[in-house]
Order: structure tokens, then C-alpha cells, then sequence
């Protein structure tokens, strides 16, 4: 019987360690899984500003040193944490790590890493023998945060350890919560001992948050305090202790799941054995997802860091998909401050983000804005903010209206998919009717309102909404004719005519070599100065308070009564006239010239009064000289990309690299793999249109890439920047087509391989007249015709290798 039974123990132990064994083989830790992701260090300085975790159901911010203060300013002090939105899980959780009777706190970690898609903290620093690193990440479609905290003993002996998990509850609702009667209770907290995690309920709303490991704890505990952590709001705290053996020179993961839901209990537990039970295989699968994003439209280009700048892009605009199922999924603002949507920051992102293959996630955004348009306004205008509950802030801006015609128009020739017309065709008709009846008194096709800058006072017809409307009749008149309804195509391009003049004639302010700010009465033009000369003296620019004397005392000295055009702030709007190419050649290349003035090392300054003597070469943080939130004196990437697309619309790619380069200073800076809403280090810490500011010169500019997809036909129409000898680019998707641009230069000599999936399709070559000359076709000589201002040559087939020599 002794034999017999030792023989069972031998069995059932043999067994065990088998099990074991095989556990701790196929247990795939997070970071197996990134070895070969691609992936940027932070720098020592930034350890206390914010990163994101992101994912499209929910998402986490901290501060890359791993700690969870209160950060943001739409909710104070409540914009970082994990959210799910249209509500906030929790503030945050700390950790503590106990051996030999001492105890670390992990939120001073001291190193972070950022991957495309997940986040590392390392913590050595009061550890003996001990590294800590965790990491984490938020499964696509999923309401979940996955962490995997990884224990290193780096010494000979074994460790034994507690590690306490304590978390932060903080249930409470989005902004502008209270117009959807969202109410805020008291957390409560219940331990769910068949899952072994805490499950936190608001007491007055079905909204909740669970948290726990796969590994059965020592100990739980409500209400307990660690490491001095004390986030405000009606939320909870409560731990779970685990006990932990980590023998000499090995590594032992424990991981911790998060997930929340703002529906059911029921919801938020199936969300969390899911995760939990799945998370390497979410994380392989979010894996696979990235390299997809970073092989559609693949840059590669001679200079490398623009070229990873323009990768991380994609990875950045991505991070800012909000899906939230009753209103729907469409790409966000920013983080941490605007996690909800806007017509025009959609409206530029949108025309970059298509140019780098995202037609779904294009498509979804503009699903949402014309859902909270409809509902809202129902009469074509176009919502400026919404938050996630559907409560809109501000019913729309006069820009955002037009912009949205052009954004249509955009994604129409990318994708000529006419059933997409035929859904938004309408809310066009319907919204620059709304346009010129409620917002144009005086009948002159200028609208009155607000456009992008929002400076009190500045509601006159301002430059860029004159600017977006002419585009925007231009672009209405495109697609009424692809809509076969050609009186009124004739109707909307007249406009489009009028108002190009009206803004070469009227808006031109010829002394100051630029397009004015704003079309107002003198009164309005003095009224503006002299609170711009209040902001100036304030910010110590003698040279704009004497600018801004003078232009005054000339206003009225002339004894002016008429409206006309007015350069005041030098905003970047003037520039609009260049951004959208409706400026007559000779104007445009002078206010150019007028725009570079008011730049710094990071780009172009939103108001240009805001310069100073050192914007030439100070190259310093921003962050540190606003104690309060304000974008006074910002310089940001819109304004700076709008320059870039400019200068290329004028025949001037080296001045648009330029402008690229400013920008690309900011990447990095602070968050690694990220360009901050104001440059280099201030604002969101990601922002949307960005996409914008370098889909639009690089794709559809510097390669030429102008889609007539509804044709079946691309007009290839590149301008290379003088420096770059080779250049490529990828996987550029237009309609159910595919093309490659390989591009070398040699010489005067230049050779083009174009290469697409679709042998049906059209190419029409067009480069500027006089500046080309011995053309050939696959070796072959060929003359292009010439039409307007380019020499053109139609082509068909899958591949095209087009040489030619510069004059």
C-alpha cells in the first residue's frame, strides 16, 4: 500500500510539473510578443508628462513614469485615467512591490518605451536585485486594459515578494455629462470571488469597472491608500495582494485585466474573462492590424526621419479612434483634452487619413458628424463639437460647412464609390444653401462668422471662410455634374468664379504683401487693434504693438468708412487663399514669402503678432513657460502643413520640405512617436490633424498622386524636392486599385516606375510645360500633348516606367 501510494504522489506530481511546465511555456508574455515592434525610448526630462494606451473603445492616459496625476482641463483634473467613454472607469492604480520588509512604490519608473501600439515602464530604481517592467495594452473593439507586470531577479539568490494592486475607481460621466442628465454617484465596491477581482458600480447609474488577475490572491482589502495617491471625485479604492516567488535569475509575469462597461455588470465580467483568458492573442492580433496600417502608403524616402515621422503618423491617428455603438465610430481630436469628435478638425484629418488607405475609418467619421449634424442643425450645417454622449458644444462654425463639400468631394475621388454621393450630395445642396441665406446678409457670396480662429471680434468675412466657400462651390460643381444635374453644376461653379475673384480683388492687401485677416468696417478693423495691441504689449512684442500703432493711426488718417480688407494678427488663415490654390501666382509667391516671416524652428505661428526676435532659433520647450492652458503664442502643425501644401500648389517643393522638416522637429520631443497639438511639447499630446499636414504635400503633392477614381483613372502629377535622389511609395489605395511610385533621379535625368493592381485603370501624366523634354514609355520615345500650363500623356497597364529629362 506505501508503494502503491507513493507511486500516486509520484504520478500526480509528475503530472503537475508537467502541466506546469507546458502552462509556463505557452505562457507567451506581452513582451515576446513586441521584441521585433518597432518602438521609441523617452526621453529622462519628459518622465512626468502624459502617454496614452490607446484603443477604440477605451483607452488609458498616465504619465510615462508610470504614475496617474490629474491632468486636462475640459473636466479639471479628470482627462486622464482609463476612460470608456461616454464615461470615465477609473483615475488610475498604483502598485506596490514588498521584500525584506521594505516597500517601492512604482510610479517613478525610469524608463518608458512607447511601441505603435502599447506602452513598457521599467522600474529598477530602490529595487534590490529586482526589475520590474509593465506592460500594457487595449485589445481593438475591446472595453479592456490589459497589463502584464513582469518581475526580474536579477540576483543569485531567490525572492519572495508581495505586490499590492490597488485601483482608483472613478465612475463619473464625459463633459457635458449634465445635458444628458448623466449624474454622478458614489462608487461602490463588491469582491466577485469566483473571478477573483474587485467589480466597482456607480451607485446612481448602471456603470461599472472590474479589475483582477488570473493568479489567486493573498489578500483583498477596501479603501486603502497607497503611495500617497489620492485622486479626487466620488470613486473607490481597493486592492488585491498577490504573493509572489521569483527564483534567481528568472522571470515571472503576472498579468492584470481591467475592463469596464457603462450597460451591465454582466457586460464588464464576459469583457473581462475574455481579455483575461485572451489577452496575447488580442495583442498578436492588434499586432498584425499596425503592420498593415504601416505598409499602406510606405513611404521610403532618403530622409529617415521624416520617413518614420510620416509612419508614426498613421500609428498616432489611429490612437484617436473613438467608437462608442450609439453614436458610432469616428476619429477624435485629440488626447487628452478633445477625445470627442469636431467638424473641422475631422475635415482635414479625414483628407490625409484617406491618402494613407483608412476609407473605413474615413467613412465611419463622416457617418457620425452628419448623424450629429442631422440631428442637431438638420439643415446641412455641420456640428463644430460634440462630445460622447451626443451633447454638441457648438452647433458649427461658418467654415465648417463648406469644408465639409470639399472633404465629400476629397473622398469621392479617392474611392468614386457614387452611392456615398448619392447619401451626402444632398446634405451639400442643403448646407451651402444654409451657407448664403443665413450668413451672407449683404449678398456678396462672402459669408459672415467665425471661421477657424476664434478671437473675439474676429466674425466678420473672413478670409479662410471666403477661401473654403470658393472651394467648396468649386468642388459642389464636380459633383452635382457627377450627379448628371449639370444647371446646377454651371450654377455652383459661377459662384465658384465670382468668389475666386472677389478674393484675389478684395481680400488682398497689397502694402502688406498678404491676404487680409478679415473684410470688415473700419470700426470693426480699429476695435480689433486695439485688443490685439493689448495682447502684443503683454507678450513684450514691440515690434507688432508698433505695427499695430501705425496701422491704426492710418486707418484714421485716411478717414476710412467703406469695408475692406485688414491685416491685423497675421493669422495663418491668410494663407488659405494658397492652400486651396484660388490665389493668382504673383500674389501668392509674395504673401509666401510674407508667411515665412512669421515662423520658428517647430513651424508656423497661428497668430503671427505672437512672434518674437528669437522665433528664428529658439528651439526650446513651451511647456514650462504656461502655468495656465492657453494657445496664446502657439505655433502649431495645421497652420505649418497649410504652408507646405501651398508652397507645392505654387511650384515650390523644396520650400514645402521645408515646412515638413519645422514639424517634423516636434516628433518625438516629448511623447516618443508622437507630434504634440502645439509645437514642440504643449497641448494634446496627439492630434488628428496632423494626417493632414503630411498625407496631403507627401502623397497628393511631392508624388503627385491626384485620384479620379470615379474615371478609373489617376492623374500622376509629381514635384520632388530637389534633395531627394530616390524616393517610393507603397500601396497607395484609390478605389479598388492599388499603385506604387519608384522614383530616381540621376543627373538631369528622372525615371518613374509606376506599378497598379488594375490593368483597366488610366494614368495621365502631367508635368509642368517647358521643363521636361525626352519623353519615354517603357523605353519608347513619346510626345505628351500639351494642355494649359502641362505637358500630358494618357497611359493604361499595370506597369509604367516613364524616364524624361529635365530642360
Amino acid at each position: 500500500m506505501v508503494i502503491a501510494r507513493s507511486f500516486v504522489v509520484l504520478l500526480l506530481l509528475g503530472f503537475c510539473l508537467f502541466q506546469c511546465r507546458k502552462k509556463a511555456e505557452n505562457q507567451e508574455g506581452f513582451q515576446k510578443l513586441l521584441t521585433d515592434v518597432e518602438h521609441i525610448n523617452g526621453k529622462s526630462v519628459y518622465m512626468n508628462t502624459p502617454y496614452i494606451t490607446a484603443g477604440d473603445r477605451v483607452y488609458m492616459v498616465g504619465t510615462q513614469d508610470g504614475a496617474f496625476p490629474e491632468l486636462g482641463w475640459h473636466v479639471t483634473g479628470e482627462m486622464g485615467g482609463i476612460w470608456d467613454h461616454p464615461v470615465k472607469l477609473m483615475d488610475g492604480f498604483v502598485a506596490t512591490v514588498t521584500s525584506d520588509n521594505q516597500s517601492v512604490c512604482l510610479m517613478k519608473a525610469d524608463t518608458f518605451t512607447n511601441f505603435p501600439f502599447a506602452n513598457k515602464h521599467v522600474f529598477k530604481t530602490g529595487l534590490k536585485d529586482l526589475v520590474i517592467e509593465r506592460t500594457q495594452f487595449v485589445p481593438d473593439g475591446k472595453e479592456a486594459v490589459a497589463l502584464e507586470f513582469a518581475f526580474t531577479n536579477t540576483g543569485e539568490t531567490d525572492q519572495k515578494i508581495t505586490f499590492d494592486f490597488n485601483g482608483y475607481s472613478d465612475l463619473r460621466p464625459v463633459w457635458l455629462g449634465e445635458r444628458t442628465n448623466m449624474i454622478d454617484g458614489q462608487d461602490i465596491a463588491s469582491w466577485d470571488e469566483s473571478s477573483q477581482s474587485w467589480m466597482v458600480k456607480d451607485s446612481l447609474n448602471d456603470w461599472y469597472v472590474t479589475f483582477g488577475s488570473n493568479i489567486k490572491p493573498e489578500k483583498h482589502a477596501k479603501g486603502s491608500i497607497s503611495c500617497d495617491y489620492r485622486p479626487k471625485g466620488k470613486g473607490i479604492t481597493a486592492s488585491i495582494g498577490y504573493s509572489l516567488d521569483i527564483p534567481a535569475g528568472e522571470t515571472v509575469l503576472l498579468p492584470i485585466t481591467i475592463s469596464g462597461s457603462y450597460v451591465s455588470a454582466e457586460k464588464a465580467k464576459e469583457t473581462f474573462a475574455e481579455v483575461q483568458k485572451n489577452a496575447a492573442k488580442l495583442l498578436e492580433t492588434k499586432k498584425q492590424r499596425y503592420a498593415a496600417l504601416a505598409e499602406k502608403t510606405k513611404l521610403a524616402i532618403p530622409d529617415k526621419n521624416l520617413e518614420q515621422t510620416f509612419r508614426w503618423v498613421k500609428y498616432d491617428t489611429d490612437w484617436l479612434m473613438r467608437d462608442v455603438p450609439a453614436f458610432g465610430r469616428g476619429l477624435s481630436a485629440g488626447a487628452p483634452d478633445y477625445p470627442w469628435w469636431f467638424g473641422a478638425d475631422s475635415e482635414y484629418a479625414l483628407r490625409g487619413l484617406i491618402a494613407t488607405g483608412q476609407t473605413e475609418a474615413v467613412l465611419s467619421t463622416i457617418a457620425v458628424l452628419d448623424k450629429l449634424s442631422e440631428k442637431t442643425n438638420g439643415n446641412g450645417r455641420i456640428v463644430h463639437e460634440a462630445s460622447t454622449n451626443g451633447a454638441v458644444y457648438n452647433p458649427g462654425n461658418i467654415n465648417e460647412t463648406p469644408q465639409f463639400a470639399s472633404l465629400i468631394a476629397t473622398v469621392y475621388s479617392w474611392t468614386g464609390d457614387k452611392n456615398f454621393l448619392k447619401k451626402y450630395f444632398p446634405v451639400i445642396k442643403k448646407g451651402l444653401a444654409w451657407l448664403l441665406k443665413e450668413n451672407d446678409k449683404d449678398g456678396n457670396l462672402l459669408p459672415d462668422g467665425f471661421g477657424m480662429m476664434e478671437i473675439h471680434g474676429m466674425n466678420s468675412e473672413m478670409t479662410d471662410v471666403a477661401a473654403y466657400t470658393q472651394k467648396a462651390f468649386a468642388d459642389a460643381a464636380f459633383l452635382a455634374a457627377e450627379m448628371g444635374d449639370q444647371t446646377l453644376a454651371k450654377q455652383y461653379q459661377n459662384n465658384a468664379d465670382k468668389l475666386r475673384t472677389l478674393i484675389n480683388k478684395d481680400f488682398w492687401v497689397a502694402e502688406s504683401n498678404s491676404f487680409a485677416d478679415f473684410i470688415g468696417t473700419p470700426k470693426q478693423a480699429t476695435s480689433l487693434i486695439d485688443d490685439a495691441i493689448v495682447r502684443a504689449d503683454t507678450l513684450k512684442k514691440p515690434w507688432a504693438v508698433a505695427e499695430l500703432k501705425a496701422a491704426k493711426a492710418d486707418i484714421i488718417s485716411k478717414n476710412l468708412s467703406a469695408k475692406q480688407g485688414f491685416v491685423v494678427h497675421h493669422n495663418w488663415v491668410v494663407n488659405t487663399p494658397m492652400e486651396t490654390g484660388i490665389a493668382d501666382s504673383a500674389k501668392a509667391l509674395a504673401a509666401l514669402k510674407t508667411a515665412s516671416k512669421f515662423v520658428n524652428p517647430f513651424g508656423a505661428f497661428v497668430t503671427g503678432i505672437d512672434r518674437d526676435e528669437s522665433a528664428g532659433k529658439d528651439e526650446s520647450s513651451v511647456a514650462g513657460n504656461n502655468k495656465v492652458f492657453t494657445y496664446t503664442g502657439a505655433v502649431m502643425t495645421l497652420p505649418t502643413g497649410v504652408l507646405a501644401i501651398s508652397e507645392n500648389n505654387y511650384g515650390q517643393p523644396d520650400a514645402a520640405l521645408g515646412y515638413l522638416k519645422r514639424m517634423t522637429k516636434s516628433f518625438s520631443f516629448a511623447l516618443p512617436g508622437s507630434i504634440y497639438e502645439v509645437s514642440p511639447d504643449y497641448g494634446m499630446i496627439a492630434q488628428a490633424w496632423n494626417v493632414y499636414s503630411y498625407a496631403v504635400p507627401i502623397v497628393q503633392q511631392f508624388f503627385g498622386i491626384k485620384p479620379q477614381a470615379s474615371k478609373q483613372m489617376i492623374r500622376f502629377q509629381p514635384q520632388m524636392p530637389s534633395e531627394w535622389n530616390e524616393a517610393s511609395l507603397e500601396n497607395v489605395v484609390v478605389g479598388d486599385n492599388e499603385i506604387d511610385v519608384v522614383f530616381k533621379k540621376s543627373g538631369s535625368s528622372e525615371q518613374w516606375n509606376l506599378t497598379q493592381t488594375k490593368e483597366s485603370w488610366k494614368v495621365l501624366i502631367a508635368f509642368p510645360k517647358n521643363k521636361y523634354k525626352n519623353w519615354q514609355i517603357n523605353g519608347k520615345p513619346v510626345q505628351p500633348k500639351t494642355e494649359g500650363l502641362f505637358n500630358m500623356l494618357e497611359v493604361h497597364g499595370k506597369n509604367v516606367a516613364l524616364s524624361l529629362d529635365r530642360n
